[in-house]
């Protein structure tokens, strides 16, 4: 097929985290699987994100989609362009636009990866598309009680063909690579508490955590209820009493002895070997949101639920839902629930490298064969078809 691909491609260090690999994985996994990628010269996705509502936005969405539209004019003349496959947040879409494609025959396919972190309910915006995309499990109700077409695959995930076989050294202790936040370091610091041997590795860590026991600080009264009004607004009555229970019972976290953190943060390069040769990698799939109490975090399959298996690594992460649906959980990847279960599962998994061993083949194979973006293009091409 001949794929319009939007997927956050736009110019380097953009005002967002980070973002670029999703580009590297839908272009090199399509390729890979086949398929023949088209992107759209001067178009920055990105800064759809980063734009004022308002007179602004409309500007860069008119801008934008004005230059898919005669860009894919020009490309079909020839030959046609089958599929757009979008990763598009609501404020990047185009309505006219999506429908303009799908007159001209283009199936448009809107991929997204944190509906349950970012949506109460599907949004309108998305309602244009011809299929939609959803990789987490424990978002399928959302989209089923909107009455719209989609299709549950994994995360987009693409590695090197160097790096898919199994990692022939464990040169790396246990760790965990990922940027700090309240809810992981609320996580590590109780699992540390409890006795679990490992280290951490990303941004964030070194630096003092907030301070949610005084979350109250010196601000006018006016500057108080715009904040909050405007939490209203983007999230709903209900993110306002969260945020002030959240005030209320903050979770005074164990600090992380600074033993337990290595610095610099990684490079992608070193952050793939880490990941493969850590005796155990450690994944987190709890979130930050007002949606949900820091007590009691939202939590979803994440990208590296696929990423890390596809590299070889033995991994442990935080079960959810969406998880029994990918692995055979035990034998190929393992799980944790708690703090205490995190600690306990890491010396098992450390004192037992047959296990280890195992489990690194086992969920290898099951990632590479069944998780892959060509599997999944090759079902989504059937269902277009």
């Amino acid at each position: 097929m001949r794929i319009l691909l939007s997927c956050l491609q736009g110019r380097p260090r953009q005002a967002l985290p980070a973002y670029a690999f999703w580009r590297t994985y839908f272009v090199q996994g399509l390729r890979e699987a086949g398929h023949e990628v088209l992107e759209v010269p001067g178009a920055d996705w990105p800064e759809g994100l980063t734009c004022a509502y308002g007179a602004e936005l409309q500007a860069w969405r008119a801008r934008t989609w004005q230059r898919v539209l005669d860009f894919a004019v020009r490309e079909s003349r020839d030959r046609p362009i089958h599929l757009f496959l979008g990763y598009l947040y609501p404020r990047q879409v185009e309505a006219s636009a999506i429908l303009e494609l799908q007159r001209r025959g283009i199936v448009c396919i809107n991929f997204f990866c944190d509906n349950v972190r970012e949506f109460r309910s599907v949004p309108a915006e998305y309602k244009p598309f011809a299929l939609h995309w959803v990789p987490e499990f424990e978002a399928l109700p959302m989209y089923r009680a909107a009455g719209l077409p989609h299709v549950h695959f994994p995360m987009p995930c693409w590695i090197p063909v160097a790096l898919r076989d199994e990692p022939s050294t464990e040169a790396e202790p246990p760790t965990f690579v990922g940027s700090a936040d309240i809810l992981r370091r609320d996580l590590f610091g109780r699992a540390l508490q409890a006795g679990g041997d490992f280290v951490i590795r990303g941004c964030g860590w070194m630096d003092e955590p907030a301070n949610t026991c005084e979350p109250w600080k010196a601000r006018s009264t006016s500057e108080m209820l715009l904040n909050q009004v405007a939490t209203v607004r983007r999230d709903g009555l209900g993110a306002l009493v969260t945020k002030v229970r959240d005030r209320i019972r903050p979770l005074n976290s164990p600090p992380i002895p600074t033993s337990n953190i290595r610095e610099p943060p990684l490079t992608p390069d070193e952050y793939l070997r880490v990941t493969r040769e850590a005796v155990v990698a450690v994944g987190v799939n709890r979130v930050p949101t007002q949606r949900a109490l820091n007590r009691r975090p939202l939590a979803y399959s994440r990208l590296r639920d696929i990423e890390a298996p596809m590299l070889g690594a033995c991994y442990l992460t935080e079960w959810t839902e969406g998880l029994p649906q990918l692995y055979q959980l035990g034998a190929e990847v393992e799980t944790y629930r708690t703090a205490d279960e995190l600690s306990a599962k890491l010396r098992d998994l450390t004192g037992d490298p047959s296990r280890r061993q195992s489990m690194r083949r086992a969920a290898r194979r099951r990632a590479l064969a069944e998780h892959s973006l060509t599997r999944t293009m090759s079902k989504i091409q059937e269902i277009v078809a």
